[in-house]
């Protein structure tokens, strides 16, 4: 598991999708998963 795909499951269970959540930051759409698509959801930890 990595930093992302924590923040990615963190983000699911609040309801937010993360691969689809931008916020500006100095002129561009930042992601808080980063940049690529390689955060994931950890289903093993929703139970």
């Amino acid at each position: 598991m990595t930093p992302r795909d924590l923040q990615a499951t963190i983000l699911h269970q609040l309801g937010l999708n993360p691969h689809t959540l931008h916020y500006p930051y100095l002129g561009l759409n930042q992601r808080l998963i980063g940049p690529t698509d390689e955060a994931r959801v950890m289903k093993e930890l929703i139970a």
